[in-house]
């Protein structure tokens, strides 16, 4: 399975989201990279739980810092989910290696990162007015599952 898309977890908070997220990366064959401090270990029970068996089936690093990530990563596009964003995610013409940052659960991305020049631009999911935000693993699973589409689906097997 060729690995197209990697999500981008700054600081995370809830277990059961990355727990998630590492189904989501499994499942897409995307790759997860998590930015330290973490809000848990990798023992916490609603992790593996949400989780499932899939943890041994995902590609999961863990960076001390965004630094690091960016290092590791050399990311050529990085497309930083906000609510403050520009332009609609569906606006976006994905391609494969792109990175789908997303930040705290409490806070979102800070003001530093979102002017980070790493960022190549800030999306946005559509919700109705007066509502703060979405679901972490959520809309992670949103973005992946549209960048995945707009490149065919690449190494999935469909089902009628």
């Amino acid at each position: 399975m060729k690995i197209v898309f990697r999500i981008l977890f700054l600081t995370p908070e809830i277990p059961g989201n990355t727990g998630n997220a590492i189904r989501l990366a499994a499942i897409t064959g995307a790759e997860l990279h998590l930015v330290e401090p973490l809000g848990f270990d990798f023992s916490d029970a609603k992790l593996r739980r949400a989780g499932l068996d899939y943890h041994d089936l995902a590609v999961v690093t863990v960076h001390k810092s965004l630094e690091a990530a960016w290092e590791a990563l050399a990311p050529e596009r990085v497309y930083a989910f906000t609510s403050d964003g520009e332009a609609s995610y569906a606006e976006i013409a994905y391609r494969p290696g792109d990175v789908l940052m997303f930040g705290r659960e409490s806070t979102g991305l800070p003001a530093e990162v979102k002017a980070d020049p790493h960022i190549t631009a800030r999306v946005r999911l559509p919700m109705l007015p007066a509502l703060r935000s979405l679901n972490l693993a959520n809309a992670a699973s949103i973005a992946v599952f549209e960048a995945w589409r707009q490149n065919g689906f690449d190494g999935a097997q469909l089902h009628a």
